[in-house]
């Protein structure tokens, strides 16, 4: 994993990337990942505003945002890091809270469809694949869809001609290679998002 994420990873990218000046970098992620055209993205501010309340067990994720797509469909879409034991529960509760909060946009916003992305530091599936989505049937919401990147499971083929969605995962990975490094860093918001986590170490304080 990049080290520049170590330390509650989900709580520095969470500070981070929560920001209105960023959710260019979520949406590029967003559309890398789930391959979909993004109209507009917008951050839902539970995770914000219940930050200085929830226990820290309970304080997970990076973004919570709603999305609507070219074809006008609305999506709410979270993103989490999960570390240590009992990955699906953590998978399963996330998901819960991020199709609960849509009780909290407080604007007459209609009920979305749910995703979450779960990122792993750790073999986890069957799946040799290093992306796969988890669909579970559900009477309340049609179906559960979780997406797994497992970044252990990732290798590169070429360091001269790598896709965007390579280039993101070289980068979650923390890839040291510098000609690579440099490869990757051109794209654009891959770059920003290097950036503000190197701003953001230099100005962070002991809480």
């Amino acid at each position: 994993m990049n080290r520049k994420f170590i330390s509650k990873s989900n709580r520095v990218l969470r500070k981070v990337l929560n920001s209105k000046d960023n959710l260019d970098i979520l949406q590029d992620f967003i559309e890398t990942f789930l391959e979909i055209k993004i109209q507009e993205i917008k951050l839902n501010p539970y995770l914000e505003s219940r930050a200085n309340y929830l226990p820290s067990e309970e304080n997970f994720g990076i973004a919570d945002v709603r999305v609507k797509l070219e074809n006008q469909e609305e999506l709410n879409v979270g993103i989490q890091f999960i570390d240590g034991y009992y990955a699906q529960n953590k998978m399963l509760l996330y998901y819960a809270q991020i199709h609960a909060n849509q009780l909290e946009y407080h604007d007459n916003r209609k009920p979305a469809k749910t995703i979450t992305i779960n990122l792993l530091d750790f073999k986890y599936l069957k799946s040799k694949e290093y992306f796969n989505k988890i669909t579970i049937p559900s009477k309340l919401n049609n179906k559960i869809e979780l997406y797994v990147l497992e970044l252990p499971k990732f290798k590169v083929n070429t360091e001269e001609r790598i896709t965007k969605k390579e280039a993101w995962m070289c980068y979650l990975c923390g890839q040291t290679n510098k000609n690579l490094f440099n490869t990757i860093k051109k794209f654009e918001k891959i770059e920003k998002l290097d950036y503000l986590l190197e701003e953001f170490w230099k100005n962070e304080i002991m809480e």
